[in-house]
């Protein structure tokens, strides 16, 4: 039984949903950085097969739409007609959304796809936008 002035879970539940679903998405930073590590192509040359970076990078077009590259590494790596020269940095804004293949020494593949999402207008969209962003989807 719930006393006077309490109120249920289950309505407080309803009211974060409806919260995350119509509340504007604001974010810290547009850019979403990943990192070329040291010693990335010493360990390919030495027949490592570990990923470094993911086969797909997700940006959302508004929010995070700034693809940040940074190599740490010993050796240039090159990322589609860019050469990242040993701690150097890269800032690649996209206006579009769309899928856009890369060339990329630092993959094992060689390819690298950006995927770029429109901006989460509807509520479901922002809904959506925020459960990836909280569970790294």
């Amino acid at each position: 039984m719930i006393g006077r002035g309490a109120r249920a879970p289950r309505s407080r539940s309803r009211r974060s949903r409806v919260w995350a679903a119509l509340a504007p998405v604001h974010v810290d930073s547009r850019e979403q950085a990943f990192e070329i590590p040291p010693g990335t192509w010493a360990r390919r040359m030495a027949g490592e097969k570990k990923e470094i970076l993911p086969a797909e990078i997700r940006l959302t077009l508004g929010l995070r739409d700034v693809l940040l590259l940074r190599n740490r590494d010993e050796v240039p790596q090159v990322f589609g007609p860019t050469v990242l020269m040993p701690g150097q940095s890269f800032r690649l804004p996209f206006g579009q959304a769309g899928s856009y293949p890369f060339a990329c020494t630092a993959h094992l593949s060689g390819q690298l796809l950006v995927v770029v999402d429109p901006a989460p207008t509807t509520p479901w969209a922002r809904l959506r936008w925020r459960a990836r962003s909280l569970l790294g989807w």
